[in-house]
């Protein structure tokens, strides 16, 4: 996996967000994305619902793979807590439909794998 937030050793070193409410992994509250930042809440993952989002933090990418989800095949790669390794949603690397375009780079936050909480 890529290694985001980790440096040198396996050392993890873990971004605290500064914001009236955020998103946190259900298993171990580490910091995801401020719930301010959602871009849209129209998305469904393979636990339900699912937020979009142009950037989260303490997570690390796997592998990419072409996937076929309901807007049609998408080259994503899930990404991972890196305060408990689990699966919190995907990242869009590239759409094959023009009108897909706009997720490219972005975030698929799956509801039933975060929380949110007050700061």
């Amino acid at each position: 996996r890529e290694q985001g937030g980790r440096a040198g050793m396996g050392r993890i070193f873990k971004t605290y967000i500064e914001a009236p409410s955020l998103y946190v992994c259900n298993d171990c509250a580490t910091h995801v994305v401020a719930s301010d930042s959602i871009i849209s809440k129209q998305f469904h993952g393979r636990h339900g619902k699912a937020y979009l989002f142009e950037d989260v933090v303490n997570v690390t990418l796997g592998p990419t793979e072409e996937r076929m989800l309901l807007t049609g095949i998408h080259q994503v790669a899930d990404f991972y807590c890196n305060g408990c390794d689990k699966a919190l949603g995907w990242k869009y690397k590239h759409a094959t439909d023009p009108s897909q375009k706009y997720k490219e780079g972005k975030y698929i936050v799956e509801k039933a794998m975060v929380k949110k909480t007050l700061v």
